[in-house]
């Protein structure tokens, strides 16, 4: 057991329970400061913020010659649509400062192969969400938003037009839901890769049970997107990409099995 230490030392030092908890609060401390100030930042670029989500949709029916604009029926529908905008970008921003305060509390009572296990998660883990959210962005929403603004009628039933009239609040719940569920889902191949290397999981069973895997990722598009053909397919096929990946990436991460 001692060679062992020595040979994987663990860099944390003997301290009391109310050192701990002082260093938790200055962790903590720290992450909500980051946060503000980057809640502060992006309410004053909330608008140009909102600008850039809508734009899909701005460009959607510029092409179909619709109307450029979009509604809010409430009196401070606009001022709370701004605020979870500005919630929204800092919660991004700020999200590296609080994952390496989480990471500076934790990675003292780690060994150093600990330490070098999970470098390779904590990077691959925003990237993932960064590329999951792209996707949504530039594929899904484009495709998605003329599939719904195609309804639009200058003739419609009794010869009434049909115009689509979007609401500011709904339509950013709706652009969050999504950038969200796609940056979730793209942490496929870290949450298996991480249950591999763990002994949880490995390549042999995933690859075993593949077909069921496939029917649950379109289960999982179905609760995280909205009731739509378009952004359910759009979601699922990434994820069994992903899944594909993740049983290349369990089979390198993966304990070996023992030589006799």
């Amino acid at each position: 057991m001692a060679s062992t230490e020595a040979e994987d030392p663990i860099d944390d030092q003997p301290m009391p329970l109310l050192d701990h908890l002082l260093e938790l609060r200055r962790r903590l401390l720290w992450s909500a400061v980051a946060f503000l100030l980057c809640f502060f930042f992006c309410y004053y670029f909330s608008q140009q913020i909102f600008s850039f989500l809508a734009k899909p949709l701005a460009d959607v029916l510029e092409a179909q010659g619709g109307a450029r604009h979009l509604i809010y029926t409430h009196l401070t529908e606009a001022f709370f649509t701004y605020l979870k905008v500005a919630f929204f970008g800092a919660a991004s921003m700020a999200f590296p400062v609080i994952a390496a305060q989480i990471w500076m509390f934790v990675a003292p009572g780690l060994y150093r192969s600990e330490k070098k296990a999970f470098a390779p998660f904590l990077i691959a883990t925003p990237v993932l969400f960064i590329l999951g959210a792209a996707l949504a962005y530039y594929f899904i929403f484009p495709v998605a938003w003329k599939f719904f603004a195609s309804f639009q009628s200058a003739n419609g039933a009794g010869g009434l037009p049909i115009e689509l009239d979007a609401k500011v609040g709904e339509y950013l719940d709706l652009v969050m839901k999504l950038i969200f569920a796609f940056g979730v889902a793209f942490q496929l191949p870290v949450a298996l890769s991480l249950m591999a290397k763990v002994g949880i999981v490995s390549s042999v069973g995933l690859k075993k049970y593949r077909r069921y895997a496939y029917v649950g990722m379109f289960i999982i598009a179905a609760i995280l997107a909205p009731p739509d053909v378009i952004t359910q397919t759009g979601l699922a096929l990434p994820l069994i990409l992903l899944y594909e990946l993740s049983i290349i990436a369990a089979k390198m991460v993966e304990p070996k099995p023992a030589e006799d």
